[in-house]
Order: C-alpha cells, then structure tokens, then sequence
C-alpha cells in the first residue's frame, strides 16, 4: 500500500512551482520545470534512458490493469508506425457502471478547493515527468514521432501545457473569494448584512478524446483543465495511440488515491477495433465537458450534437506563410526547410501552402523570381535531409496509411518543384519514412483552388503562385476566413506588407510569427508564453491555454446566510 500524501505535504512540495507557474503565465516569458534533454534525468528518482527503455520493452504484450470499475473486456491492437506490435491490452468499459463511479467522487474533489486540487495535479505531472523515457517511447511508437521528438514533445513540453492549465485554473477559480460579508446601509434603519460563501463546483464528468499525433501534447491541457476545476476526467484516446494516455490515467489513479480521493475520477475508455464510441459518449448525458483534438468533420459533428457539454475543439486549417521578401534569404530558406519536414508535416501548425508572387521577390541576394524561390526551397529541404540518418531524425514515421495516400495523390496535382522520395530506417525496417514533396500551384486558376484551398495533411506543401502581395494578403485572409488556420508566417522587408499581415491576423484572429530565420519555427509554440490556436477562426474553438480555456469547466454557486445579529 503506498504510503499516504497529505495534504501539508503536498502544497509544501508543488506550491513553489505553482507559484512559479503563475508569474510564467503573467509575464509571457520562458519557463519551464521540466527538463528538455534526455541526459537530465536518472536523478532523484527519475528513470534514465535505459531504464525508460527498459520500463517500456517491459509494458510490451502485457495487461495494463488500471483497477477501474465497469471493465467487461479486454481490447488492444495497437502497432507502432515503425512495425511492431506493442501487444498490450486495456480495459474495456461498461459505461453504465463506470461513468456513475466516476461522479461519486466528485463531492470530496469539489470541497477539497482549488489549491489542493492544484497540487494533487501537479503531484501526478511530476511523478508523469519522472517517467519521461519511458513515456516517449510509449509515443514514439504510437504517433510516429522520432525519439527525440517524442522525447521532448511528448514529455516536458506536454508536461508545460498540463502544467499551464493547471495555473490558468487556478486563477480562475481563486479570482472569486471563499467567502465575503455584505453590508448595505439603509439609512436610519439597522443595516442589511450578509455572510456570503462562493463555491467553484465542477461541471460534471469531462471527456478528452485523444488524437492519434500529439497524445500527451494535445491531450493534456483539457485533462488537467478539467482535473484541477474539480471535474471527473474520462480519457478516450485514439485506438491507435492508446498506451501513453494509459499510462496518465494509471498515474493519475495511483496518485489520487494516496492523496485521500477516489481514484474513480480519472478512468481511460479504450474501444475495441471498430467500435467508435467517441459519438455515443459524446451525446450522453453524464459528459458536460469534452476535449477533442483532430478532424474538422468530426470536431463539426461534435459542436452540433454535444449540446449538453461544453465543447473544446482544436481542429483543422490550412495554415499560410507569406512569402514577400527577406532580409536573410539563406536563413529563411533553412527555417522553412526545416519547418515543411518536422514530423514529416503531421503537424497542426506545420505550413502548407506559400504564397509568393509570380514576379519574384527582394532578397538580400537580389532579385528571385518564382521559380527560384521554388527550387531554393526544395534544394534547402534536399540538403537538410539529404543524410539518411539526420533524415529519419527529422522525419520520424508516416503516422497511417492515409497520410501515405495524400502523399502520394499530391504530385498529381500540380507541377512537382521537390519530389518525395523513400527513406529506410535500419533500426526499424517497418517504418513508412517519406521527405515532404512541394507542388507548384497557381492562384489564379479555380482549378487549384481545390488542391489550395483543403488540408493536406502530411508532409505536402504548394507554392501557390500570387499576383502581387496585396493580392497575397488577401488570399491569406480569406484561407483563414474560411479554412481556418493554426499558424500564420510571413518574410517581408516592407513595413506596408507588414502591417497589413498583421491587420489580417488580427482581425481574423490568427497566431502570426514574422521573419523567423533562426532556431524558433512557425509549428513550434512554447508554454506560459505562446497561444496554440486562438479559438476566433476555424481551425479552433478553443486557444491553448487562456481563461477563456478553464473558466467555463465550472461555475461559482453562492450560499447566502443573514450575518449574526439580523433579525
């Protein structure tokens, strides 16, 4: 039996970091509690990268038993995008039996008050970040993310953003006082008083449907949102990504429970092959918050039918970059490069379409006309990836078969400025390992608007060809009017090209990054000080993490008593 958290201890050990958190989330600037390289871990318990190897082989072909109420069966079928089969299997649920379960905890987890409720979800990051080797192998092998990727995406940065919402709930939550005494004059007449009490309570069990890419990255925020505003979290990850959300909700059940709570109120809803319940969930009356990350049809479908749940989505776009004229052409070329091959383009914020105009564009080299500027960019993605080794670094895996065929589909759809080509993976032979392709498109003819105007996701760019930047500018607009975008980019050495970027971000409400040629990238948002996504275009209801994020997981209910000695 482990040994029992109290409550003295546990707000001496994480309120620091909360606090820590809270000024982070104030002033916008770089901070971090968790460490990004591999090397700093093995220390005060934490598991050094052979044991987190070690602690993964050792999950493989096994039954990850979590103790959960409800379990009529067991499911699995998960393989790795780089060929192997993890051969572990979950509990299945009965959703009449688990989902009451879930709600009987909530009355404790409620009074327990916002702080306490901080620091228990910062006891279950923290013992989450002392297993980090372990959890990006359990990522690696279900998104397709190279290790380090998974390593730091899938570790210390998701650990920021669960952290981040953490803080964001917190300040929401303590923002009205417990209690308060009201006192109205009346005149010659005794006054009126009144002793008030102010109660956050949770909205009701909370349901985070996980993506197949980012599990822990995009999956943490609405978990520990929802965790720390008092509600119950029912974790539905996607089929083909289920381990490392497990493994969260085996955490965060172990640490409840020796925190003195039900450990009922965080539980995992695994499917079996083909069974699709994220929909009947979804539309049951007991969920009153849902986090979704991934398609626009079913994060559509989930805003119209949900209507008894406050509805988080992070869907898609057709993220733009601009591309006007650069200071630092070389640089702009390594950044985009760079840009267009992280994950192999399965990224939500990874640019797909580049709008340049026809005539060429200024550079701090002279003039570049279209075609150049094209085939600098490809022969820049060449050169990064050039090295098979670096390559498959980069690239990672082909997440599913359908991003292959997106792919492969692309070079039919244009003139091919930069073709794909197939990269082998010794370490993995099994692994889908594809370089990004870039596709010439003209703005001007409606029949590659179609190929322009969708999202292609995967490793698939265009450079859509533009009259002018004015006219550029405004088919950046109306992308992100109609299409939704997650990231905006644009290179510009005109002041007047810049502002009017920026106007249109601004009133499109868009994330925009300028003239990025060095080690900071356009997909690339930072905790405590980026927004991912900003809830006002179409690709996102919701923006990662503000308190508009948090502040609608619970609502404040107000006792009102008459203060001692009224009549």
């Amino acid at each position: 039996m482990a040994a029992e958290l109290t409550t003295h201890e546990l707000i001496a050990r994480h309120r620091p970091t909360l606090d820590q958190a809270l000024e982070a989330i104030r002033t916008r600037a770089y901070w971090s509690p968790h460490p990004e390289h591999p090397k700093a871990y093995g220390e005060s318990g934490s598991l050094d990268m052979a044991a987190g190897k070690a602690a993964f082989d050792a999950l493989l072909g096994t039954r990850l038993d979590l103790g959960q109420p409800g379990t009529d069966d067991w499911v699995g079928g998960e393989t790795s995008p780089y060929g192997i089969e993890l051969g572990v299997s979950y509990p299945h649920a009965d959703l009449d039996e688990l989902l009451p379960a879930m709600k009987s905890g909530q009355r404790a987890w409620r009074d327990a008050g916002a702080e306490m409720r901080a620091v228990v979800c910062l006891e279950i990051l923290k013992r989450i970040s002392d297993r980090t080797h372990e959890f990006a192998h359990a990522v690696m092998h279900t998104s397709g993310q190279a290790f380090m990727m998974a390593f730091q995406a899938g570790g210390p940065h998701a650990q920021d953003r669960g952290l981040e919402a953490v803080a964001y709930a917190y300040v929401e939550q303590v923002r009205t006082p417990d209690t308060a005494e009201w006192t109205k004059p009346q005149g010659k007449r005794a006054p009126l008083a009144l002793t008030k009490q102010f109660t956050p309570v949770p909205r009701g069990v909370s349901l985070m449907i996980g993506c197949n890419t980012f599990p822990t990255w995009n999956g943490y925020p609405g978990l520990f949102a929802s965790l720390a505003t008092g509600n119950a979290v029912l974790v539905k990850p996607h089929p083909r990504a289920v381990l490392p959300l497990a493994l969260t909700v085996q955490v965060a059940r172990q640490v409840l429970a020796e925190s003195g709570f039900d450990p009922n109120l965080v539980a995992l809803a695994a499917e079996r092959p083909g069974e699709g319940i994220a929909k009947t969930l979804a539309t049951r009356p007991e969920i009153r918050i849902i986090d979704y990350t991934g398609s626009t049809a079913f994060g559509d479908w989930l805003e119209a039918n949900a209507r008894q749940a406050q509805v988080y989505t992070e869907k898609a776009g057709v993220n733009t970059v601009l591309v006007d004229s650069a200071a630092n052409y070389q640089g702009m070329l390594s950044n985009l490069a760079f840009s267009l091959s992280l994950y192999s383009g399965q990224m939500c914020t990874t640019p797909q379409n580049l709008l340049i105009p026809r005539d060429g564009i200024r550079t701090d080299e002279g003039p570049k006309t279209f075609d150049e500027v094209v085939a600098d960019l490809a022969r820049a993605v060449d050169g990064l990836l050039g090295d098979d080794a670096r390559a498959n670094a980069l690239l990672g895996a082909i997440v599913n078969p359908d991003v292959k065929t997106r792919l492969e589909a692309a070079a039919g759809l244009g003139e091919v400025a930069l073709a794909s080509r197939e990269i082998s993976n010794p370490e993995f032979p099994g692994a889908v390992v594809r370089t990004p392709v870039i596709v010439k498109l003209d703005g001007a003819k409606p029949d590659d608007e179609a190929a322009y105007m969708s999202e292609c996701f995967g490793p698939v760019s265009f450079a859509v060809a533009v009259d002018s930047a004015a006219d550029g500018v405004e088919l950046l607009r109306r992308t992100i009017r109609e299409k939704g975008a997650m990231t905006v980019g644009a290179y510009t050495t005109d002041g007047e090209v810049e502002d009017a970027v920026q106007e249109v971000c601004l009133e499109e409400a868009a994330q925009l990054s300028l003239n990025l040629t060095g080690g900071v990238y356009v997909n690339q948002t930072a905790a405590f000080s980026d927004f991912h996504g900003s809830g006002g275009n179409p690709a996102a209801n919701a923006a990662l993490c503000d308190g508009a994020f948090v502040a609608n997981r619970f609502r404040v209910v107000e006792v009102r008593r008459e203060a001692e000695g009224q009549a």
